[in-house]
């Protein structure tokens, strides 16, 4: 069956990055689409946009675009983005998959679902650079893209872009937290991912809260759609189909 996805990037990328993992699911025949947030677009003004102004940016593109019905994929702190447009607009979504992605409550930030240390980098690094936060290499090759070999890493982190801090210390505002929400969910967990380190999972710490959800797993890291996209892609169809 032919369904319609938008997938939502994470921290530090654009949509174009995104699209190895739109082609296979073309391929299956869905229509996908790949948006770039407000935040990491170029020109925009990383100290100004915070996560309201890139969840917005979510909408005003499902609204120009007349998407309703829509399997709505967020990666990482997409997650965050997805679940705002979510208490938005839900009768536009047909369904929330979070691919490794941020679940939070009313009123969380997502700041407040890593650890102190990672917290503590971005805040001295958003302090010297005008409030943008861009990912050291050695935390990129080693945690969040370690199943890469090393020229893959590389090609791969020159692609990322300085991402909006506002947009990890602003809280969420939900009216009905997301286990309550009557839209179908499911978690796309990549069991290598040691972003959050295994402590502080994603799953089931993060995914639990959606309440009612499905779960797809596949080995892989955080960034399976640099180093799997075929495998990434299938398992947000495998999430996100009725």
């Amino acid at each position: 069956m032919a369904d319609t996805y938008v997938l939502v990037h994470g921290a530090w990328h654009t949509g174009e990055l995104l699209e190895p993992v739109a082609k296979h699911l073309r391929s299956r025949g869905h229509t996908v689409h790949c948006p770039t947030l407000a935040g990491n677009r170029p020109g925009d003004d990383r100290a100004a946009i915070g996560l309201a102004d890139a969840a917005r940016s979510l909408l005003d593109f499902l609204e120009g675009e007349k998407l309703e019905n829509v399997r709505l994929m967020g990666h990482s702190y997409g997650g965050m983005v997805i679940s705002q447009v979510a208490d938005w607009a839900p009768q536009r979504i047909r369904r929330l998959v979070y691919v490794n992605g941020f679940v939070p409550l009313n009123g969380q930030c997502l700041n407040d679902m890593v650890p102190p240390h990672y917290k503590a980098l971005f805040d001295g690094i958003a302090a010297a650079n005008r409030n943008a936060v861009m990912l050291p290499f050695p935390i990129w090759r080693e945690v969040f893209i370690n199943d890469a070999d090393f020229a893959l890493a590389e090609s791969s982190y020159a692609k990322l872009n300085p991402h909006p801090y506002r947009t990890f210390t602003e809280p969420v505002a939900l009216r009905t937290e997301l286990a309550a929400m009557q839209i179908g969910k499911s978690f796309v967990n990549f069991q290598q991912d040691v972003s959050l380190p295994h402590s502080m999972p994603w799953h089931p710490r993060l995914s639990e809260r959606l309440g009612l959800f499905r779960l797809s797993e596949a080995p892989g890291s955080h960034e399976a759609l640099f180093t799997h996209p075929e495998l990434c892609a299938k398992k947000i169809e495998e999430a996100g189909r009725d």
